[in-house]
């Protein structure tokens, strides 16, 4: 969880700045639009009047979090606007001191907004009242460009790509490259791969291949080369899941821990302020509890990797009371049990927990629940594939949540790519996996711990 701290209007001179990247979506634009009216942009019309007070929003935030920081209060800002803000366009929001006035405490600000090639989309003034004690905060983690910031010390991962016979799964790879995250290993037939390659337009030079026949000799290979560690991770490329996870598993590999393999999804919704990852969506049908065990403390591992230093769990079900007829409820009192006695460790488990005691303060509150984890989940562990899949598509396509991905379990992080991934969720993913592959290098019990029986 990071610090963000304020400076002092004493601390405050002409000439500071304070700058952060922001890459707004086409679901931010159209959450906007509908939360203040802007009929148009919320039907995807145009920008309408929004421009402006995007704008305003992100120097006032900018302001609020860095220059001068928490503690300070806007009181006004002037915009101009050069160019309409467009979707999936990195910005740079920059504050610069223009003057300061000890009569009231007050700072002069000029805001600048600009696109990748550093041309102007607004510009600003704000007069902010800055604090006069010092102040810190801890700010929980939220949107998912943080992960590859924190990828900018390591070096890029080798990572098998698993029969890339697709223009979107080449694509995959090749981006993760080109944003310094991976260096790509193809396991697959070379030719194949060499003709997909001419003809989308995309450049192999980069990439070595390891020519292969079939998906299963492909997925033998890749996975026989992370057991000898001459890769760090592997991604799924063109081939079945099962294809690639049934090689995984094999004595030959070398990649069983004895842990069960488990999916985790790591979400970020523009609407909650903080992370959450959702386990298991992907992989595990109905797991019963010592799967969930497994699925507990794998998630646990993943968490911790991204970040969080004591993860909450919470164990979901329809209901925060334990009731013999409903299995899941029964799971959640038994996991909170065994994480307590040692049999699950790294984190803080309860349960049963409903999904709106799990992630809402206020309605723990209501309900009278007393719980570490209630109203701050880090993870939310769900009773079954349906039930899970199910949240995270509602959080993906009718939240407009960023997510990154990984089967976790084995010695190496395992990504599962989809057409239906955007760049950004495949580019999120990998740096995932990078900082999983980094977190179990250095710290392997932290990550995939022994337990008690």
């Amino acid at each position: 969880m990071p610090t963000i701290a304020n400076r002092t209007f004493a601390q405050i001179h002409p000439a500071d700045t304070a700058t952060t990247q922001r890459t707004l979506s086409a679901g931010d634009l159209r959450a906007w639009g509908v939360a203040f009216g802007d009929a148009g942009m919320g039907a995807g019309a145009g920008d309408g009047g929004a421009t402006a007070a995007i704008a305003s929003a992100l120097f006032a935030a900018l302001a609020g979090s860095a220059l001068p920081g928490p503690g300070s209060s806007v009181r006004s800002v002037a915009v101009s606007v050069a160019a309409p803000l467009v979707a999936d366009m990195p910005l740079a929001v920059t504050l610069t001191v223009r003057a300061t006035n000890a009569a009231d405490q007050s700072v002069t600000l000029d805001g600048h907004l600009s696109g990748p090639d550093g041309t102007a989309r607004a510009t600003a003034v704000l007069e902010v009242i800055a604090p006069a004690r010092p102040l810190s905060l801890d700010v929980p983690e939220h949107r998912l460009e943080d992960l590859v910031a924190r990828c900018q010390g390591l070096a890029p991962m080798p990572t098998g790509v698993v029969h890339p016979l697709s223009r979107d799964a080449l694509e995959g790879a090749l981006d993760a490259a080109a944003a310094g995250l991976i260096l790509p290993v193809l396991f697959g037939p070379e030719a194949d791969i060499r003709r997909i390659a001419e003809a989308g337009g995309l450049d192999l030079s980069a990439c070595r291949i390891v020519s292969t026949g079939g998906e299963e000799e492909s997925a033998a290979a890749a996975a026989l080369a992370a057991g000898k560690g001459e890769v760090a991770a592997l991604m799924k490329g063109s081939l079945h899941t099962d294809v690639l996870l049934h090689a995984v598993v094999q004595k030959e590999a070398g990649l069983r821990t004895g842990r069960l393999l488990s999916h985790c999804a790591l979400m970020a919704v523009p609407t909650y302020a903080r992370r959450v990852v959702v386990t298991d969506v992907a992989l595990n049908i109905a797991p019963d509890t010592d799967q969930k065990r497994d699925i507990c403390q794998n998630a646990i591992g993943f968490a911790r990797a991204m970040g969080v230093e004591t993860p909450k769990v919470a164990v979901l079900a329809a209901v925060e009371m334990v009731r013999t007829k409903m299995p899941a409820t029964l799971d959640g009192a038994i996991l909170a049990k065994m994480a307590d006695r040692g049999q699950i460790v790294g984190g803080i488990v309860d349960g049963p927990l409903d999904l709106d005691a799990a992630v809402d303060a206020q309605a723990a509150q209501v309900k009278h629940i007393v719980s570490p984890v209630a109203g701050a989940a880090d993870v939310l562990l769900v009773p079954n594939i349906e039930a899970g899949n199910m949240v995270y598509k509602n959080l993906s396509f009718m939240s407009d949540a960023q997510s990154a991905g990984l089967v976790v379990g084995a010695r190496v992080p395992v990504m599962l790519t989809s057409r239906a991934d955007t760049a950004a969720a495949r580019r999120f993913s990998a740096a995932a996996a990078a900082l999983y592959a980094d977190a179990l290098k250095r710290e392997p019990g932290a990550i995939l711990p022994a337990t008690a029986d």
